[in-house]
């Protein structure tokens, strides 16, 4: 029954980005959503579908057309949701017509939820539903999506931009370190547990929201004063940045990773965080939105490399019991990874310096971006973009003080 709700869509579009002058249209139908969702568990279908029939309605005559694209998820939930009503009301004809709605229209595909849904059970025989779930599958199965993409080749090493990270001793990093009283912060345990304080202390004392970018400098100190000043949680690339000046200012290598979907209209991404921890001799996945990080099924902490290499092999992955979003939603291994990082693992980006307000807002940047992408994927280049398709060059080892 019901479900994973609109809520579900909400969380995971938080990470779109949106200019400053556009609504933020997630939250203004946030309220509308949260009350189809209790008519559902209240099994008041007539209510629920009085609701979603004037949440459509708003929908298409408040937001204007240019940015209804941006927003799918609330007509495609909507037009599942209706989909749902009408099977369980036994009518075939209008549960199938707004289904349809719903994949063909409005782009829905979360096929796994449409697998296990048993709202849908009237009409589950059904060769037009058999036809929409295998458009669903094509569209969302993301690490299908992974296992069809190409393999990363090496490539001629010359005419590369160079990986560089601040110096722990530059006094402009330094001062990360003291003002934010990281040592505290970190502990005295050993490497992994210092480096998942800092990340958990981030996660609790920053609060995510992805459609705000935070009106200050883009570092570590403005970001955490804005924050203080004005109650407003920043998304997701303002929390990666701040983590990934924290770790420099502690002596540990760090970068912020852009990661990306394959759909070129997918406006979704997600930024989280690699660290190099000596210990293990390699980059560890840190996501400080989600105050996630990944595992395999020994217990063994992975990379981006090795998570995106193990979803595709479909080899165990396990994610951190207290992984959650803004300590409301709890997260699993299916949420997190299979339903939405899968889809963010397609191509990655990142700045190759990692310095102190690398991404300024308010003086001009000098950043100059690495994408990695396999040789079956292509993307416009910009002119400050150093694209690459080998994996080697781009997860390369830092040189270490």
């Amino acid at each position: 029954m019901k479900k994973l709700s609109l809520l579900f869509l909400f969380i995971f579009s938080l990470s779109n980005t949106y200019s400053q002058n556009q609504k933020n249209y997630y939250e203004l139908f946030r309220p509308q959503q949260e009350a189809i969702g209790q008519a559902f568990s209240d099994n008041n279908f007539d209510k629920a579908e009085k609701l979603i029939i004037k949440s459509i309605k708003d929908f298409t005559n408040n937001v204007p057309d240019g940015e209804k694209q941006y927003y799918k998820g609330i007509p495609s939930g909507n037009y599942y949701d209706l989909a749902c009503i009408y099977s369980l009301k036994k009518k075939k004809k209008e549960a199938l017509e707004n289904l349809e709605k719903a994949v063909i229209d409005w782009d829905y595909k979360n096929y796994k939820h449409v697998m296990q849904d048993t709202d849908l059970d009237f009409i589950r025989k059904d060769k037009k539903f058999n036809d929409l779930f295998e458009k669903m599958r094509l569209k969302g199965d993301y690490i299908l999506m992974l296992q069809q993409s190409g393999n990363y080749i090496s490539e001629d090493k010359s005419n590369r931009l160079d990986f560089e990270y601040e110096d722990t001793n530059n006094g402009r990093i330094k001062s990360v370190k003291t003002y934010l009283k990281l040592d505290s912060i970190a502990g005295t345990g050993d490497e992994m547990s210092k480096i998942i304080n800092i990340m958990t202390w981030l996660h609790n004392t920053v609060r995510h929201d992805g459609n705000h970018w935070p009106l200050c400098e883009t570092d570590a100190i403005d970001i955490y004063n804005y924050n203080k000043a004005t109650g407003k949680g920043v998304n997701c690339r303002a929390l990666a940045i701040m983590l990934n000046e924290c770790y420099l200012s502690m002596g540990f290598k760090s970068r912020f990773i852009t990661c990306l979907p394959k759909d070129k209209n997918d406006n979704d991404c997600h930024v989280i965080n690699v660290v190099w921890s000596k210990t293990y001799n390699k980059w560890i996945w840190m996501d400080p939105t989600f105050n996630a990080y990944v595992m395999d099924d020994k217990g063994n902490y992975l990379s981006i490399e090795e998570v995106r290499e193990r979803l595709i092999k479909n080899l165990p992955v396990v994610i951190n019991e207290d992984a959650n979003w803004n300590n409301e939603n709890k997260q699993t291994k299916e949420m997190y990874l299979d339903s939405y990082m899968a889809k963010n693992l397609y191509w990655l980006q990142c700045p190759a310096q990692s310095f102190f307000n690398i991404e300024t807002t308010y003086r001009n940047s000098t950043a100059k971006y690495v994408s990695l992408l396999t040789p079956d994927y292509s993307i416009n280049e910009r002119e400050r973009d150093f694209i690459t398709n080998d994996h080697e060059y781009f997860w390369q080892a830092p040189k270490l003080d």
